[in-house]
């Protein structure tokens, strides 16, 4: 991949179709959800309230699932993903993965794990995927001891 240009730093990777179109369902089905719940005049106070927490706990965790993105600055890296957020110094990546079939990145690390790093899926839009991944490849190659692989 030396024929990809490295990105100027910082740089954010993540899914931003699957992330508008989360945010925007979860937006709207709560609006709608409260609306109507607000309109129907045979509810009861406590059953307004559990319709209410039920649009904002399924709104939660759509934005749960658009939390993931990949985080690159001068020092490391910053891997945000559904709970967890890890931070690896550009040594430890070893490899940046995107393989056909793949649901997401996988960095292969110095200590011989692999951690998914779910900002950069190419479900909604494949050719933006690949483009991110081989920036951070890029990016991985020249900062740190980075090796190239398919």
């Amino acid at each position: 991949m030396s024929d990809t240009p490295v990105p100027a730093l910082p740089v954010v990777f993540r899914p931003q179709r699957t992330r508008f179109v989360l945010l925007g369902l979860g937006t709207a089905v709560f609006v709608v959800i409260t609306a109507v719940t607000l309109m129907l005049e045979r509810l009861s106070p406590a059953e307004r309230v559990s319709f209410v927490f039920t649009a904002a706990l399924f709104l939660g965790i759509l934005v749960l699932l658009s939390r993931p993105k990949v985080v690159a600055d001068d020092e490391g890296v910053t891997v945000v993903n559904l709970t967890r957020t890890r931070r690896l110094a550009w040594a430890e990546i070893l490899r940046v993965n995107l393989r056909p079939g793949d649901p997401w990145v996988f960095l292969d690390l110095s200590d011989g794990t692999s951690l998914p790093a779910l900002g950069i899926q190419p479900g909604i839009a494949r050719e933006r995927a690949i483009r991110d991944a081989r920036a951070l490849r890029a990016l991985a190659d020249a900062r740190g001891t980075g090796t190239d692989a398919g």
